[in-house]
Parts: structure tokens; C-alpha cells; sequence
């Protein structure tokens, strides 16, 4: 039945995707920003409605109402494709950091360039930190929220690995909280495997950290152990024992 469910959702994600480029994307170009993020992220509430019908998803949402009126700087948990997603409806207009390789994607790809992301040459890790740093101010400056994965790359559930503190840094020099968030999307829609699984998915936003007159580690270390409390709360699959506990430098955040 996972097995069906999922060819299914394939099939309807795939005509979400063609539609949703032949109608928006030469439209998007002509908007204002504000606009075009309302436009494009039609695709992102079609994607994650259509997981929920076709794969026999439960979704839990929680903490919406915590998210702060201004820009932020969202760092989540990453599993797997579902948060991508979801994230960029969760407070628009957000910049999301991400490896340059998505933008050649075609149709996705395009879209996502024009909703002016970080896109990073994970080859070139001093220059990609730098670029995460001046345009993640940049961002913030001009009032999108910015959304990072700390961990860098994706993390299978039950599996850990060491935050950067890249999104930190950003918050604490444009002076704005920072909102942590955790989830079990991997559980439901696995990041290497292409065979989705029905059951609760649960995505919880936590309360605003604020950054002024606090270091970047000192953030990092509240953002990283609420995010562990709550993936232990919401996970089906138990959490590791930490084994470190202290940020990852920039520059090995931007080689994973």
C-alpha cells in the first residue's frame, strides 16, 4: 500500500510541478517580491496538501502563533525535501541558504531563483561563508526573514550531527531573534528513499530567542537543546546521545 501511495504521489507531484511552471514562472518575474512569493509558493501549499491526501499524512502543527511580526532567522532541523517545502509558507517572504546545485533543477529550480536565495558553492567553503554572512544581513536589511539548516546537509532521523553557527552569527549582527523549529518529517518522507510512510507528522516553531548582547555560541547552545528536547518529544525514532556540544565552525559547516 506505501508502495502505491507513493507511486500516487509521485505521479500528482510531478503534474503540480509542470503546471505550476508553465503558469507561474513567466508571470513571477514581473512581480514585486511580496507578490511573487504569494504567487510562487501556490506550488508549496499544493505540494504539502497533496502528501497529506495521497500518503495518509497526519500533519501537527504547533507554535505558529509564536512566530515573531518581523524578519527572523528560522533554523529547523533538516531530514529530508518536506521542510524545504513547508518553511517557505510557514513566514513569507523567507531566504532560504542552499546549495547552488538546486537552482539548475529545471522548472524547481528556476523558481527558486527568483525568491532571491542564498545559493552556495559548497566547493568554495571560505568564500560560501562570507557570501552566507553579507547577504544574510542583506536579507534581513531589506525585511525577509532568512531560514537555515544548522546542521548543514540532511540528518536521518535518529541520527545527529554537530550545528554551525552561521544563522547565529547572522541574528546576533542584525540584531533579531532567532526561532528555532523541529520536526519529524524524515519519518514520513524519508531523504533517501522514495517510498513515503503514513502516520503523524509533527513540525513544532519555538519561542523567539532574542540575540542582543548575547555571542553567537551562546545562541546556538539554547537553539540546539530546545530543538533536541522537542525532536525527543515528537520522534518515533529515538534521538543519540549528544557527543559534543559545541558549534562547528563556519568553515566546516559550509564542506558538508
Amino acid at each position: 500500500m506505501n508502495v502505491l501511495r507513493s507511486l500516487l504521489f509521485y505521479v500528482g507531484y510531478f503534474l503540480i510541478m509542470l503546471v505550476c511552471g508553465v503558469l507561474f514562472l513567466p508571470l513571477a518575474p514581473l512581480l514585486p517580491l511580496g507578490s511573487r512569493y504569494r504567487l510562487l509558493n501556490v506550488y508549496n501549499h499544493l505540494i504539502t496538501a497533496w502528501f497529506r491526501w495521497a500518503c495518509g499524512v497526519r500533519y501537527e502543527i504547533r507554535g505558529r502563533e509564536r512566530l515573531p511580526a518581523g524578519p527572523c532567522v528560522i533554523l529547523a532541523n533538516h531530514q529530508c525535501e518536506w521542510e524545504t517545502i513547508y518553511l517557505q509558507i510557514l513566514k513569507p517572504p523567507v531566504c532560504t541558504v542552499l546549495k547552488q546545485e538546486l537552482l539548475r533543477i529545471p522548472l524547481f529550480g528556476w523558481g527558486l531563483r527568483l525568491l532571491h536565495p542564498i545559493a552556495l558553492d559548497r566547493s568554495r567553503p571560505a568564500r560560501a561563508m562570507k557570501q552566507v554572512l553579507t547577504q544574510g544581513k542583506q536579507r534581513l536589511d531589506e525585511g525577509l526573514s532568512v531560514l537555515i539548516f544548522p546542521e548543514g546537509t540532511r540528518v536521518a532521523p535518529g541520527h545527529r550531527k554537530r550545528y554551525n553557527k552561521s544563522g547565529t552569527v547572522i541574528a546576533c549582527r542584525a540584531g533579531v531573534p532567532v526561532v528555532p523549529v523541529a520536526h519529524n518529517a524524515g519519518e514520513r518522507w524519508p531523504g533517501r528513499h522514495w517510498v513515503k510512510n503514513p502516520g503523524r507528522l509533527s513540525l513544532v516553531v519555538g519561542p523567539p530567542i532574542e540575540t542582543d548582547g548575547r555571542t553567537p555560541e551562546e545562541v546556538l547552545v539554547e537553539v540546539e537543546a530546545w530543538i533536541e528536547a522537542r525532536l525527543a518529544e515528537i520522534s518515533e525514532v529515538p534521538r543519540p546521545v549528544a557527543t559534543g556540544g559545541e558549534a562547528a565552525p563556519l568553515e566546516a559547516s559550509a564542506r558538508r
